[in-house]
């Protein structure tokens, strides 16, 4: 029943204090992790979990900086993946220096071999436009093999489309993923609508070899060694 709703929701710029955050439920999911704002209006990211899947809560909020850097993010693990999924917002007028390096401290203190990183942001870089930022910010997430799929607008207005939210993730990690715009008509920006298929990986039986030692073959490894 419900199969065709999304495992994880990531929302960006709720407006809610931390307070707020309980009477705003979504039925079948868990609040998974949260930032919201103390000092300023607006802003906040969040992440929703359907209640079928395990996951836990990874703290972040020693990196967050209001409007600079925004984040929150969950591991989801099982016998066959361990995936870290991380919302994030960046303010336009926010510190676009501690942004890239606070990043970068995330994604290295969560990296492992065995950990995908799926990265959902209200970046507020245009990812149809060259740009510095958009190089700083690509050059930072192929350190990781990550890198942005999205490439159709997302705010569009009679005057401007702009892709400036962005789910970024490293695409040799699976068989295959898409990315589609989901038009909802209750904000100012598109959703995105990621799919991805998730390889499973089977264990290959292997051969065990093991030595008997007990004190027979103790006292023939002795004599052997005598010699």
């Amino acid at each position: 029943m419900y199969s065709d709703l999304p495992h994880v929701i990531c929302l960006s710029e709720h407006h809610l204090k931390s307070s707020e955050l309980s009477f705003v439920n979504i039925e079948y999911y868990t609040i998974g992790a949260h930032f919201s704002r103390a000092l300023h209006e607006g802003g906040g990211v969040i992440i929703y979990v359907h209640n079928s899947l395990k996951f836990i809560n990874i703290d972040l909020n020693e990196y967050c900086q209001e409007k600079d850097i925004e984040i929150c993010a969950i591991k989801i693990k099982s016998n066959s993946l361990s995936l870290c999924i991380l919302a994030l917002y960046r303010a336009p007028s926010g510190n676009f220096v501690y942004f890239l390096q606070n990043l970068d401290n995330i994604l290295h203190s969560l990296y492992s071999p065995s950990t995908q990183f799926i990265i959902c942001g209200d970046l507020n870089i245009n990812y149809l436009l060259e740009n510095v930022q958009k190089k700083q910010l690509e050059n930072l997430l192929l350190i990781y093999n990550l890198m942005g799929i999205a490439d159709f607008p997302m705010r569009i207005s009679h005057i401007s489309a702009m892709a400036i939210d962005n789910i970024c993730i490293d695409i040799t990690c699976y068989e295959d993923y898409q990315v589609i715009p989901f038009i909802n008509d209750l904000t100012d920006h598109n959703a995105q609508l990621l799919t991805i298929k998730i390889p499973v990986h089977k264990q290959a039986d292997r051969l065990k070899s093991t030595r008997k030692v007990n004190k027979h073959t103790i006292l023939d490894f002795i004599i052997k060694l005598s010699f």
